[in-house]
């Protein structure tokens, strides 16, 4: 049985969609911009998710989720990228997750897994890096927003909207909400 797991999978690609759409309506420049002196930019946030994503899920059920080739901390090095380059990075460790997800079922979801030594339950594990990425994804909401200011196209209900889109709501599933982001992504592209 999967319906945990494919919950869980659904959520996921949720923020990636949530993510995605974020990013395709910025620039280069925005997406390599901190916005701080010491602030992270998008692309740096998704070197990072990017990573974590591969080194937790890559034999996930096998071996320590930090793995030793990871370079965690060049993942925070500025870095001025294409959205073409950021997004192939990106996907990268989003491969790894839904493939690694793919092979799972819920009665994995008892065992255990570790984490820099540290063991837990494979659920926690999942819970654990599916809110790690869902704080990262709201800093690349927050930082594509303040980029673009009145140029921003809402990804969610938009200001003073609510009682229309609660007469027809349509993205109260991850999955509904991650093809109607993707269709904003598409939509963003052509001219």
């Amino acid at each position: 049985m999967r319906d945990i797991i494919h919950a869980v999978r659904e959520e996921f690609l949720r923020y990636k969609a949530l993510a995605e759409a974020a990013i395709a309506q910025l620039s280069d420049a925005e997406l390599c911009d901190p916005r701080s002196a010491n602030g992270n930019s998008i692309a740096v946030i998704c070197w990072h998710v990017s990573g974590n994503l591969g080194s937790r899920f890559t034999d996930f059920l096998t071996a320590d989720g930090e793995k030793p080739w990871r370079q965690r901390d060049e993942e925070f090095d500025p870095r001025a990228v294409t959205k073409e380059e950021l997004l192939a990075k990106w996907q990268q460790g989003w491969d790894v997750l839904v493939s690694t997800l793919g092979t799972l079922s819920d009665s994995n979801l008892g065992g255990t897994v570790t984490i820099r030594g540290q063991a837990m339950r494979v659920h926690e594990a999942l819970l654990r890096a599916l809110a790690h990425v869902a704080s990262h994804v709201g800093q690349i909401v927050l930082l594509g927003k303040v980029a673009r200011g009145g140029e921003w196209r809402y990804l969610s209900i938009a200001p003073g909207q609510s009682a229309a889109y609660n007469q027809n709501p349509t993205g109260e599933r991850a999955a509904s909400h991650a093809q109607s982001l993707a269709d904003r992504v598409e939509s963003a592209k052509r001219p």
